[in-house]
């Protein structure tokens, strides 16, 4: 037979605190999804580049030099790219005008991808001595940094809409306690633990909170796949790299579960603050 609770929210109560719930558990999963979107994002950009590397000659005489050394250790390098003139005339267009004369400034480069990390480092400090070795992990650095500051941006509003949660429940037990002081001294008279209070308010709010984590779960993960594809769309750099593994949908899941725990914990802290002070 089901156990009625001893009291209840009123509709008010019961009808802000899921509305509440629901708006923060959206943002806590946006936020999150954020996060881990752009989390991994960062991993797939830098193992894209990682051993990718930049050799700019600027000074004629150093050429035949730089060339050599790339020659010699060929057996280091996985792909080599010599770009031309007419692809540096390309890249520049935009920028430089000049004509015929555009060619006597620019660079003799090479687009360099390599075995490994170690043959990298080597022989980049040999080209140094001659050329201006830039890797493309390096030269993308600061795509890389406005990525994990959004990450921590996101965190922080994760960690923000934590808090109002917890203070919306502290709040509403709080309030109930008041509201339901009479049932709450004929329960103590007739011997009920504090306990017992404490799990007829868990009761309540497990149930608002497990109806609100739905409904915020389910507005949210709609508008994290737009945001995704909509970046994708846009094929730019670090933001086509966004997107969610199996383990990154499955820590979205985890923290609707996470909060209602939280909410539970939260409530019967409260409760039993409120009754021992009574």
């Amino acid at each position: 037979m089901k156990k009625p609770t001893v009291f209840s929210l009123v509709r008010e109560q019961s009808m802000f605190m899921t509305a509440i719930m629901s708006l923060l558990t959206f943002l806590s999963v946006l936020a999150l999804g954020i996060a881990l979107s752009i989390g991994t994002g960062v991993m797939r950009w830098n193992s894209q580049w990682e051993l990718f590397a930049t050799v700019q000659v600027v000074n004629p005489d150093n050429t035949d030099k730089t060339k050599k050394i790339i020659t010699d250790n060929a057996d280091k390098i996985k792909t080599i790219n010599e770009i031309s003139t007419e692809q540096m005339n390309d890249l520049m267009a935009p920028w430089i005008s000049g004509g015929g004369a555009l060619k006597n400034y620019l660079p003799k480069m090479w687009e360099i991808e390599f075995k490994n990390a170690d043959d990298m480092k080597t022989i980049g400090e040999q080209i140094s001595k001659n050329a201006r070795f830039l890797t493309h992990a390096t030269a993308l650095n600061s795509s890389t940094s406005a990525g994990w500051k959004m990450i921590l941006m996101s965190s922080f509003i994760l960690i923000l809409t934590l808090g109002a949660i917890g203070i919306c429940i502290s709040y509403i037990a709080r309030n109930t306690a008041m509201l339901h002081r009479r049932e709450l001294e004929i329960l103590n008279q007739i011997g009920a633990s504090d306990n017992f209070i404490a799990h007829q308010m868990q009761l309540i709010v497990a149930k608002i909170s497990i109806i609100a984590t739905a409904i915020g779960f389910v507005a949210a993960a709609p508008i994290l796949l737009l945001i995704i594809s909509t970046a994708h769309s846009a094929r730019v750099g670090l933001m086509a790299m966004l997107g969610l593994s199996g383990t990154g949908w499955f820590t979205l899941f985890m923290l609707p579960v996470a909060i209602v725990i939280f909410s539970i914990w939260t409530t019967r802290r409260t409760t039993i603050k409120i009754l021992q002070n009574a």
